[in-house]
């Protein structure tokens, strides 16, 4: 969950920073201890306000200013860096009329922290990103709210200017989910969906939007796309109690670069329940921030998969674990079929379809 810091520095402030802080009790309100009553609602803090900007700005993924915007630029001017780790900033005029997303719109969320705040306040949202006042795509947005990952953010900021500026922009998707686009809304008028990867790069576009698990290789369409992996991919995997992480994480590359998949698309691994943990997978799933299902051997039995197999029956219990267990995971099909890694290792991917 997101850390929300609200600063107020006047009394009307310190009204409006409680009435958010009812409706978000999560939500950190620091005053200056000048104005201390005791609430236990509030951080009442002795340090001058330019330092415990300057100490909130580091510390918490969103800051909720009720005073000036000028000297709100001021006070966060000197710790800004970068626009993929500055904290989202909003600006609360101290009657609250307005609520303004000043740093960090698109990737920080000030846009939709400001639209939150705007809503139960009664007050007016001040949104200035292009994307958003064209009601456009936010070509650095796209998919965050599943979880997808731009595959390199290099090509981000001209496919952007591309897109705000109404230039004509092909999208091609065979994987992920599907409603990234607001619902009952037809796309932008300077959008345009292509069957395949060889009609849009011998179209006029300008850039494309690809959404795909796979690797591209066309420089033709890297040069001038913005490519997102959707997580699509359970990895499947039956080994040995002693498959280290390094084994496993050499079969998985392997695998991934023989059947042009992106590593960025995993979305999970899995395989047998067995009666200790692993660590060799627990490892890797930790590494990667994925999760890991696990399934009794009756659950992978019922699954019907190609390459059963009579030696892993005997052993496991069930025909199959990599192919069996990618299969219940993802509750879709095979893209990868059971690849062996003697003497301990096999690794089967299958692509989420829902």
């Amino acid at each position: 969950m997101d850390t929300v810091a609200i600063i107020a520095i006047t009394k009307n402030g310190i009204k409006l920073a409680i009435n958010l802080k009812d409706k978000f009790p999560s939500w950190q309100v620091f005053v200056p201890s000048k104005f201390s009553n005791n609430d236990s609602k509030i951080d009442w803090f002795e340090d001058s306000t330019t330092e415990k900007i300057g100490e909130l700005f580091k510390k918490y993924d969103s800051l909720v200013c009720i005073f000036s915007l000028g000297a709100v630029i001021r006070l966060v001017a000197p710790h800004m860096k970068d626009k993929k780790i500055d904290p989202a900033v909003v600006v609360i005029d101290d009657t609250g009329k307005f609520v303004i997303s000043t740093l960090s719109g698109h990737l920080g969320g000030a846009n939709k922290l400001a639209e939150d705040i705007a809503e139960i306040l009664g007050a007016t949202p001040v949104i200035t990103t292009a994307a958003d006042v064209n009601k456009t795509i936010a070509v650095d947005l796209l998919g965050k709210e599943f979880g997808w990952q731009i595959d390199d953010d290099s090509t981000v900021t001209k496919i952007s200017a591309f897109m705000v500026n109404e230039e004509k922009i092909g999208v091609f998707q065979d994987a992920g989910e599907r409603d990234w686009w607001m619902p009952k809304k037809e796309l932008p008028k300077n959008v345009h969906l292509y069957p395949s990867l060889e009609d849009m790069a011998e179209s006029d576009c300008r850039g494309f939007l690809i959404i795909s698990d796979k690797t591209i290789q066309d420089r033709r369409l890297l040069e001038r796309s913005v490519i997102y992996r959707p997580k699509t991919l359970v990895v499947g995997v039956g080994l040995h109690f002693d498959t280290s992480k390094d084994t496993i994480r050499e079969g998985l590359e392997f695998c991934l670069s023989k059947f042009k998949l992106s590593l960025k698309s995993v979305a999970k691994f899995a395989s047998i329940k067995k009666e200790t943990q692993i660590v060799g997978l627990r490892d890797i799933a930790e590494d990667m921030k994925v999760p890991t299902d696990y399934f009794e051997k009756q659950e992978l039995a019922g699954i019907v998969i190609p390459n059963p197999s009579m030696v892993v029956h005997t052993f496991e219990g069930t025909p199959s674990v990599s192919e069996a267990s990618a299969i219940k995971s993802s509750g879709g099909i095979l893209v990868v079929e059971k690849q062996k890694f003697p003497p301990n290792l096999t690794i089967a991917i299958a692509r989420i379809t829902k």
